[in-house]
């Protein structure tokens, strides 16, 4: 592959990265504004990986046939990677990142790996399973964040996959009514099963009982004790991303919180944080940015995200980062925190739109095989 020392010199031209932030912003403002978790040197390059991902995830949900469209997108991806993207702005912007980042192939196809377990309604039995599912679809993600924030440390990019899974995690305590609503279990099977719970009979009829709390509870305690090994990780990026990733993750650990106010019940409703608690996680926030956190020693990856670890080491680094994308930041330490509560408030707008589109079509699908048993 042909290196490029700037992302627009073949692949990706102005008016493409511009039709990549209409996407964004026209299709999916959260994305838009998450690329401003990152300083303004590295913002072209987080569009172009957020549009990417945003039409891979829209061409999976929005296809009535997603093993073609998983199809169209591997051969999308060997386009990109062999430096001849088809003819759309976000792949020869992707392509462009791709290039510059050196981003190991192994991440991208993983992802798209974890949109295919979704499209098969893939349940895991244990927190291993778990684990390796969330390592794919948010794992991959925080991997490539932190190659754009010009990281590629083992132990960094250990703990960036370590706060994906987490936020997968919490995603999925979040999400137990609604997701069984459709029929889908993300919850490691055999958990339920030690609290009482069968998930084939309690799928039939979902409903909150002491089990399924006692199994979302374990579930947010490890989420937990990856979010503090994230925060080590969070130390060592570039201090200009730090406040962001922070925000981040002390947002999204919330999120578990609030399932907490709630008893523990995510199935009759969704958590949801008030505006008024994420403001007041602003000191935190501040306070962590400015003393780092500190480790006696390396912590080991997840066995399940080791393999994304082990990518980023066997790249070849970029032979330096693409000056066009380095621009003096502007903004504020407070900017970006405010900056991020936005986004925040944004993302659960479009995860509830997100999800009520996803569920309805697995709601048919789990409705017509469920009349074929009777």
């Amino acid at each position: 592959m042909q290196q490029q020392s700037k992302p627009d010199s073949i692949f990706a031209s102005p008016a493409d990265l511009a039709a990549c932030r209409a996407t964004l912003r026209n299709g999916s403002r959260s994305f838009y504004a998450a690329s401003y978790l990152l300083p303004h040197q590295v913002c072209d390059a987080a569009v172009a990986l957020y549009a990417f991902c945003r039409v891979a995830d829209d061409a999976v949900d929005l296809s009535d046939r997603r093993t073609e469209a998983l199809a169209e997108l591997r051969d999308r991806l060997d386009r990109i990677y062999a430096g001849n993207p088809l003819p759309l702005p976000a792949d020869r912007a992707f392509a462009a990142v791709v290039c510059c980042y050196a981003i190991p192939r192994a991440v991208p196809d993983a992802l798209l790996e974890g949109f295919e377990w979704d499209a098969e309604g893939r349940r895991y039995e244990d927190l291993s399973g778990v684990y390796a599912y969330s390592a794919r679809v948010a794992g991959t993600v925080g991997v490539m964040m932190t190659l754009l924030m010009g990281e590629r440390d083992p132990q960094v990019i250990a703990r960036a996959c370590d706060l994906g899974v987490a936020m997968q995690l919490t995603n999925i305590a979040r999400d137990v009514g609604e997701d069984a609503r459709a029929g889908r279990v993300y919850l490691p099977l055999s958990w339920l099963r030690e609290a009482g719970v069968e998930p084939e009979v309690w799928l039939r009829e979902p409903s909150f009982n002491a089990g399924v709390g006692a199994t979302v509870e374990r579930l947010l305690r490890d989420a937990d004790r990856l979010y503090e090994r994230a925060g080590v990780g969070i130390a060592r990026l570039p201090r200009s991303c730090r406040a962001g990733i922070h925000a981040a993750r002390f947002l999204y650990a919330e999120i578990g919180r609030e399932v907490e106010r709630q008893g523990m019940d995510s199935v009759s409703s969704r958590a949801v944080v008030p505006f008024s608690r994420k403001t007041s996680l602003l000191s935190r926030i501040l306070v962590a940015t400015a003393v780092p956190e500190r480790v006696k020693e390396e912590i080991p990856p997840l066995a399940e995200t080791r393999f994304l670890v082990e990518a980023v080491e066997a790249a070849q680094e970029p032979a330096r980062l693409p000056g066009s994308l380095f621009r003096p930041s502007q903004r504020k330490l407070d900017e970006q925190v405010a900056w991020v509560l936005d986004l925040f408030q944004r993302l659960e707008e479009r995860d509830r739109e997100r999800l009520a589109r996803m569920h309805s079509t697995d709601v048919m699908e789990h409705t017509a095989r469920a009349a074929q048993r009777r």
